[in-house]
């Protein structure tokens, strides 16, 4: 999990962001991944796919979820909104749920509990 700055607030999301020009979702994971936890990450399953309309801005976001395993931990800055990356166990993160970025968060979070696990080989770039 990432806490990371969304205006004023501490906010707790799981590693996520935008796809670069050209880049597969795979490389947008591995790349995201590394830039908001210093972690390098393999995905090795999609959790789920999901969308989420936010009620005030009225923007839509996708999110796709990933499981893997992580490599090395590097020695290199975060990105600047992520206060830091943090280990927590299931309850905990269901105990900060007040502090979820979205309700995305929690869904992505119940998938992974449940067990539900997709081949990579389901995206086509």
């Amino acid at each position: 999990m990432v806490e990371e700055m969304i205006g004023s607030e501490l906010k707790l999301n799981q590693p996520a962001g935008h796809l670069e020009d050209g880049e597969s979702l795979i490389e947008a994971v591995i790349r995201e991944t590394l830039e908001e936890t210093a972690w390098q990450f393999t995905p090795e399953s999609l959790i789920g796919i999901y969308r989420w309309r936010h009620q005030q801005t009225e923007n839509t976001y996708i999110r796709f979820c990933f499981s893997g395993s992580l490599g090395e931990k590097l020695d290199r800055p975060l990105d600047s909104d992520i206060h830091q990356a943090v280990w927590l166990d299931a309850d905990t993160i269901k105990q900060r749920r007040s502090q979820f970025r979205s309700p995305l968060v929690e869904q992505c979070l119940q998938d992974y509990l449940a067990g539900k696990r997709y081949p990579l080989d389901l995206l086509t770039d």
